[in-house]
């Protein structure tokens, strides 16, 4: 039936990239969320005969993925980022942060031995992030914000699910506008980042995710801009700030040539991932409160 599906997968054209990234992988996701069993026990099944139950429940998912183009995570609800599992559905996007990688080895060889107690995710979403983060470093306090009501109450059900709701405090916020007076050891972002023309030509599947989740204007780079404003002022001396920004690099960089950035190195390469120290920037030693975005743009530009 793996077979089968993934043929049909290829024959449909669909587009991957929710989780799995090929035809055959995201058949053996859908027909073992079917039979109720882990896809890491895929190789001690594949022998077996399909049920007839777990059959029927798979030719369900999979009529739906070929002829809705809904994601596989949105079909299953549940999405992975490494070990850690979470519940998905349309009122987010579906995890998939270069950024998860680098937690894996707490941000090595950037942030010093010591763990840094508090931390920031901006732009949550299914609060993904803000959890890899909470269990990368038991005893950091973790604040994660989000503009959407609805990600939120996504982003409360995984905290409860990973029992953190006394660790990790989530709050509406268009970025850092309800969090004054508060600064961090460190700020995750993976923000929306694609540029108008690649809106356009996205494939069906991403269509089903949040469009303010992706859009990020004309050049994809309005989100990024205003967190590069105003992040040195919400960081603590020597604290980071690690922001996602898709396969940018270049454009980032010619709009922020007096920003040393530095691209760690992922499986998507080394133009997706950027870090910063406050000391950094060049408005880090300015005045207390951000400036307006106007005259900050500036500054960075």
């Amino acid at each position: 039936m793996i077979a089968e599906t993934a043929r049909r997968f290829r024959t449909a054209r669909l587009a991957f990239g929710h989780g799995t990234l090929n035809a055959n992988d995201e058949a053996a996701w859908l027909v073992m969320h079917a039979l109720g069993r882990p896809f890491e026990e895929l190789s001690q099944h594949l022998s077996q005969p399909l049920p007839a139950a777990a059959r029927r429940r798979a030719a369900q998912l999979i009529e739906r993925r070929i002829a809705e183009r809904i994601p596989a995570a949105y079909l299953t609800h549940e999405a992975w980022l490494g070990e850690h599992r979470f519940y998905v559905d349309k009122r987010v996007i579906v995890p998939r942060s270069y950024i998860a990688e680098l937690l894996r080895t707490q941000l090595s060889p950037w942030l010093p031995r010591r763990s840094p107690g508090t931390i920031l995710d901006l732009c949550t979403g299914s609060g993904c992030l803000a959890i890899v983060a909470a269990h990368t470093w038991p005893g950091a306090a973790v604040d994660a914000v989000d503009l959407s009501p609805a990600a939120l109450a996504v982003a409360r059900r995984n905290q409860r699910e990973h029992g953190l709701e006394k660790r990790l405090h989530l709050r509406q916020s268009d970025l850092f506008s309800a969090l004054a007076g508060k600064t961090y050891d460190l700020i995750l972002s993976n923000p929306p980042y694609v540029g108008a023309a690649a809106m356009r030509r996205l494939p069906a599947e991403y269509r089903h995710e949040p469009e303010m989740a992706l859009a990020a204007g004309c050049d994809g780079l309005d989100l990024v801009r205003r967190i590069l404003a105003a992040a040195p002022f919400y960081l603590n001396p020597r604290g980071w700030l690690v922001m996602e920004v898709g396969h940018n690099r270049a454009r980032v960089e010619r709009a922020f040539p007096r920003l040393p950035f530095i691209w760690a190195q992922t499986s998507g390469g080394d133009d997706c991932v950027l870090l910063l120290q406050r000391e950094s920037f060049p408005s880090a030693a300015g005045p207390a409160m951000p400036p307006n975005r106007s005259t900050a743009r500036l500054r960075l530009a």
